[in-house]
This record gives C-alpha cells, sequence and structure tokens, in this order.
C-alpha cells in the first residue's frame, strides 16, 4: 500500500481494520526506506490464499476503504491486486470484442448472402456452439484433467478460433445452398448443399481438429486447454451444427430465411423446367419429372 506520507498513520488503521488482512503484518519492508518524496510505502498480509475470490474481496474493499480517505492518495497492490486488475480488463475486453466480432461478422455475412434472417440464424449457430464447447471443456478440466482453472483470457481465444471456424464452414455451406437455391429451390438447395460440401468441411474439420489437439502435448496448462476446447468446437461446428443444426434450421425456415431477398417470395426452381416437347406443341409429352 503506498499513500501520502500525512495520511499514512489513518491509512495503516483502516487497511488493518478489513477482516481480510492480518493486523500484526502491517510494517514497512524491510530494506525499504519509510518515506521517499512524501510517500509511504508498506505492506500487509491476507488472511485468504492470494489467488482465492475471498483474497480479491478484501482488495476490492480496502481499495474502496483507502480511497475514500481525504489527502491520502492512496494505492492498492501486490499480486492478488495485479491478478484482480487482469480479470476485470479482461472482462472489459470480452463485453467489447466479442460483440464487436459479431457485428462485422453479421455484416460480412448479409452482404454475402444479401439476406438478413440467414447471418442471424448462422450467428446463433454458432454462438450456441461456442457456449456448448466452453461449457463441455469446464467439465473436463475439472472432473477428468483435474485444472486447477482457467487463465482469464481462455474464453476470449477460444471465441475469436471458433467464431473464425465455424463461420467458414456455414460460408462455405450457405454460399452453395444458396446458388442451388436460386435455380432450384430453397429445400433442393440445402439438400445439394450440404451433399457437395460435405466432404470438404469434414476434412477440413478434421485436419484443424487434429492440429489443435497437438497443444494438448505441450506441458502448458493453458495452450492444453486452448487446444483441446477448440479442438471440440470444430469437431462439434463440422458434424453437428453444420450437417444438422444449420440444415434444420434452414429446412424449417424455408423460403424465409432469405428475406429480405427475392427469394424468400419466390423460392426460384420450385417447379422443373418444361419439357422439350410438349403436347401444346404436337409432340408427345415428355417424361414425368420426378418428386422433390
Amino acid at each position: 500500500v503506498v499513500s501520502d506520507a500525512g495520511a499514512a498513520e489513518r491509512v495503516r488503521r483502516t487497511v488493518a481494520a478489513d477482516p481480510g488482512v492480518v493486523p500484526a503484518s502491517i510494517g514497512v519492508p524491510p530494506g525499504t526506506a519509510p518515506e521517499h518524496d512524501g510517500r509511504v510505502l508498506f505492506e500487509a498480509t491476507l488472511s485468504d490464499p492470494s489467488d482465492s475470490d475471498a483474497a480479491k474481496a478484501t482488495v476490492d474493499r480496502v481499495r474502496d476503504s483507502v480511497h475514500a480517505l481525504p489527502d491520502a492518495d492512496a494505492r492498492v497492490g501486490g499480486g492478488t491486486a495485479a491478478l484482480l486488475d487482469m480479470e476485470d480488463a479482461q472482462t472489459h475486453d470480452n463485453y467489447l470484442v466479442i460483440p464487436l466480432v459479431l457485428i462485422v461478422v453479421l455484416l460480412v455475412l448479409s452482404v454475402l448472402l444479401r439476406a438478413l434472417v440467414a447471418p442471424l440464424l448462422l450467428i446463433g449457430t454458432v454462438v450456441l456452439s461456442l457456449a456448448a464447447a466452453l461449457g463441455v471443456s469446464a467439465l473436463v478440466f475439472r472432473h477428468v484433467f483435474d485444472y486447477a482453472g482457467e487463465d482469464v483470457s481462455f474464453p476470449l481465444f477460444v471465441f475469436v478460433f471458433l467464431v473464425a471456424l465455424g463461420i467458414d464452414y456455414n460460408i462455405f455451406l450457405t454460399t452453395r445452398i444458396r446458388e442451388e437455391a436460386a435455380h432450384r429451390g430453397t429445400r433442393r438447395g440445402v439438400v445439394t448443399g450440404l451433399a457437395t460440401t460435405g466432404a470438404v468441411i469434414t476434412s477440413a474439420g478434421l485436419v484443424l481438429a487434429g492440429t489443435f489437439a497437438a497443444l494438448g502435448t505441450l506441458p502448458v496448462v493453458g495452450f492444453a486447454e486452448i487446444g483441446f476446447a477448440v479442438a471440440f468446437g470444430v469437431l462439434l461446428d463440422t458434424f453437428i451444427v453444420r450437417s444438422v443444426l444449420v440444415t434444420s434450421l434452414f429446412l424449417d425456415v424455408g423460403p424465409k430465411v432469405w428475406w429480405p431477398n427475392r427469394l424468400a417470395h419466390e423460392d426460384g426452381g420450385t417447379r422443373p423446367p418444361p419439357d422439350p416437347v410438349s403436347p401444346q406443341a404436337g409432340g408427345a409429352p415428355g417424361p414425368a419429372a420426378p418428386p422433390d
């Protein structure tokens, strides 16, 4: 704790009065000058483990208490305070970066597909996939790998990787669906798009999942956690989200998935083209078109 020399005693008493601080521990560190340029530095020991939630709560309380003292200009630092500041900064970044990335991705998908409903559905599937990957990873880390916890940057790293990869796969699939829907209708477009892109996306997903899973071999817990979460999320996107969830949503919503594009109202290609030789032209009727 650092404070002005004139208010040092009041700051000491305030810090010592907090229940999370050991009162007898407050003092000037050995070998440290008690006063320098009108500022005093002294240390206090927390009664709880330094990385515990109780210790972080103590830092918050002590900061509020000493900041309220007039003319003290007190500052509270230390390992627990630094960890708390890192978590607060990471939380701020999460609330800022994640919505911005989703908005940018939504704009890109809207321009690419020339629609609004389809991009919203795709964003929703990516967010659900991310939530599932984080939830399963937390269970595995705690009950299988017995890790003590995750780094504060873990959710943001996993989000960036999974959103980029998941949206890539969705772009491959939905652009092909849209091309087919313009000529054959949405239902046929979904089936054809899934059949034609399935092998490519599945192969790419297996390669990427294996690449990220290799991070689990490193003797660093943070890398192992990111590798497992991203590998699991990529496999989830490849085999569940793309092949089941996205296609099911497109089939259920139907042509309205392309709103406000004209495909939402006309659903081109739902009728087969007329036979080259028709009864009206005096020829024999052509073969019947196969049912959808």
